[in-house]
């Protein structure tokens, strides 16, 4: 269903068959510094088990992808942020990002999340903050080093 509409043309629809696999993975699989080598099996079972957002141009072409990680009632973790080169720098990125968060804001979930390496101000701009209690976070990560 499409949430928003922006000024130069973009929509953001959270319908999972209208998402662009093919281009996902590409993105995911082979741009995306958190991803690099996620499968595709891994790519369609990530965004079964989550709520995903696409942004597309006039043409409909997907040039922009988050998802949403929730049980829609106490917690979200906003994560595969990604935005095609072709359109970055245009502010699709931070209007996406601020739409997804105001979708899950509208569910009634008092707490969402991220991580992110180097778009903390993208994130910024629409109400992100550093933890709190970051003391209080703990993690198993099982990746391998990169």
């Amino acid at each position: 269903m499409i949430l928003a509409r922006h000024g130069d043309g973009y929509v953001l629809d959270d319908d999972p068959g209208r998402l662009d696999r093919d281009v996902l993975e590409q993105w995911l699989s082979h741009e995306a510094y958190w991803a690099l080598g996620r499968t595709r099996k891994e790519i369609d079972a990530s965004i079964a088990g989550s709520w995903p957002f696409g942004v597309f141009d006039n043409d409909a072409a997907m040039v922009g992808f988050a998802r949403v990680i929730t049980d829609r009632v106490t917690f979200a973790w906003l994560c595969d942020v990604f935005v095609a080169a072709s359109v970055r720098g245009r502010g699709v990125g931070t209007w996406m990002v601020a739409e997804v968060a105001a979708a899950v804001r509208a569910t009634g979930v008092p707490r969402q999340v991220l991580a992110t390496r180097d778009a903390h101000e993208v994130y910024a701009t629409s109400g992100f903050t550093p933890l709190a209690a970051p003391e209080r976070w703990m993690e198993i990560d099982t990746r391998p080093t990169r």
